[in-house]
């Protein structure tokens, strides 16, 4: 075949592409560059902030430990991570006092002495339920990633169930209602809390992990499409003319929440 003087990139050969220039030693050295940024960037934030860590505990729990049990004080050097084994052990023992009846009796006492105290008490009840949501095996909360309209028509925002609505604010509507919290970008500790009808919350088959760190990162890291081939190629939401319409079609269902 005659190369086209009009095109010298066109290939030589039918059915074979021209080869593309090869890099200069300039391009390769930047390539690779890039590449070791992406390799060692990861792994170097992830032990310098657990050598923050590390380092925080061992300030604080170490100075607490008397000096004649201290091993720093027979030794010429400063052992890393002591203080974390100090705290596991600590709160390991605190959760087997609490197992016998002595503890649950102490326990209670405490939980008595601060319910009287004014400021302490409202401080101490929100912690309390906080961290018992959270770390309670029962509990649900944060275990779901959903996709709902926020905040208008049209416009779809990351946000997590964090549970079912109950007490007064279930009874203000007549529809099943969950709690939504919507966190911020790039900072997902703070956010939104809403009410929604369980109808108007379309579940995502990404893990909570893989969500958050949709939202940190802005939606650079996007994670891959978990759902099945059947389903994948159906979406969420259609396309249409009017801003936030939803699929209607009975042949495409929309992917939602059962009451």
């Amino acid at each position: 075949m005659t190369p086209n003087p009009d095109n010298p990139s066109a290939s030589h050969d039918d059915g074979h592409p021209a080869h593309k220039p090869s890099l200069t030693l300039a391009g390769r050295l930047r390539a690779y560059f890039l590449a070791g940024i992406l390799i060692t960037a990861p792994i170097a934030l992830t032990f310098y902030l657990a050598w923050l860590f590390l380092r925080f505990v061992d300030h604080s729990v170490t100075p607490l430990i008397p000096e004649r049990y201290n091993p720093e004080t027979y030794l010429p050097f400063a052992i890393p991570g002591l203080g974390l084994v100090i705290l596991v052990v600590f709160l390991t023992l605190v959760g087997a006092l609490t197992a016998n009846f002595i503890g649950r009796y102490l326990h209670r006492f405490f939980e008595r002495l601060l319910a009287r105290m004014p400021v302490i008490r409202g401080i101490y009840g929100a912690s309390k339920q906080i961290f018992e949501t959270v770390f309670a095996q029962r509990s649900n909360a944060f275990r779901e990633a959903v996709l709902i309209e926020y905040p208008r028509k049209g416009i779809w925002s990351i946000a997590f169930i964090t549970g079912r609505t109950r007490g007064e604010l279930a009874g203000a509507s007549d529809q099943e209602m969950v709690n939504v919290f919507i966190p911020t970008t790039p900072n997902p500790t703070s956010g939104f809390l809403l009410f929604l009808p369980r109808k108007d919350v379309i579940p995502l088959a990404m893990t909570v992990e893989e969500a958050i760190k949709l939202v940190i990162s802005g939606g650079i890291v996007t994670p891959p499409d978990r759902r099945s081939l059947g389903k994948g190629k159906t979406p969420a939401v259609a396309p249409s003319s009017g801003v936030g319409e939803r699929r209607e079609d009975a042949s495409a269902p929309v992917s939602r929440a059962k009451p």
